[in-house]
């Protein structure tokens, strides 16, 4: 006799109190809701959107299309305008003027506000393991933010002199003027790209990328934005206890026709 069956007589007994009651039957999962149109558009290419519109046979839902192709076409015209650069330009002590402290107060394209343009002046020495590391480093994130200029130069090519345990050395520019400064970076210990990213996020040099739906055409997307905002909120939480060594350099007077603006 199986007194978990569901049977009249184990019925009456759990009537009586002398079985206890089933337990509830769990109730099934529901279906994962379908996608969003917009999610199913975000997932298209242009030329895809143009074809699907062409296809539709509901006024409405290719007039749709058509705007949320037309604002996606917009946002990938800014942000090609934003990749200026996307790898790490050497220069020369001659030019640090001209690419650094003057690139740094020209204001990106299509920006309302004026805020010029992050500058990274990676100061380095071959054959110092360290600073071969993070010279990989700084390579990949010039790859990853095209939006921040990265240059390069010699440490002693550079600031004669400049010993080898300053190495590497970062000299960091936005609106032509220096916002931080971080000598022998990893000398401590080994450190990791995200780091460094962190860092520059924390500063205000690079710019994390946004990923956004085209304006006004999905107001249910503030979850999503939330948890990119958290992460990046969290990298630059890290900035704050990265653990760098920051001297000063001190700053040349002004000259006419100055080419650097150290000390030199």
């Amino acid at each position: 006799m199986n007194l978990n069956e569901d049977t009249e007589f184990n019925e009456a007994l759990r009537k009586h109190g002398i079985l206890p009651p089933r337990e509830p039957t769990p109730p099934s999962p529901s279906p994962p809701p379908p996608p969003a149109f917009d999610d199913i558009l975000g997932d298209l290419t242009a030329e895809e959107l143009r074809e699907l519109g062409e296809d539709s046979h509901d006024d409405a839902a290719e007039r749709y299309i058509a705007q949320f192709r037309a604002q996606r076409l917009a946002q990938e015209r800014l942000e090609a305008q934003h990749r200026r650069f996307g790898s790490v330009i050497p220069i020369g002590r001659d030019d640090y003027t001209r690419e650094v402290t003057e690139a740094s107060k020209q204001d990106e394209p299509g920006e309302e506000e004026a805020r010029g343009t992050g500058v990274v002046c990676f100061l380095y020495k071959d054959g110092i393991p360290r600073s071969d590391r993070v010279h990989a480093h700084v390579r990949l994130l010039a790859t990853r933010y095209p939006r921040t200029k990265f240059v390069s130069i010699i440490g002693d090519k550079c600031i004669p002199n400049l010993p080898d345990s300053r190495v590497p050395m970062f000299v960091v520019y936005r609106k032509g003027e220096i916002v931080t400064q971080i000598t022998a970076w990893g000398s401590d210990r080994e450190r990791k790209l995200e780091e460094l990213e962190a860092l520059f996020i924390g500063c205000g040099v690079i710019v994390a990328p946004e990923k956004k739906p085209p304006a006004d055409l999905n107001d249910d997307d503030d979850e999503s934005e939330e948890e990119e905002d958290g992460r990046f909120s969290q990298m630059r939480s890290k900035s704050t206890w990265v653990n760098h060594s920051t001297k000063s350099i001190r700053r040349a007077p002004e000259k006419d026709d100055s080419d650097s603006d150290f000390d030199l």
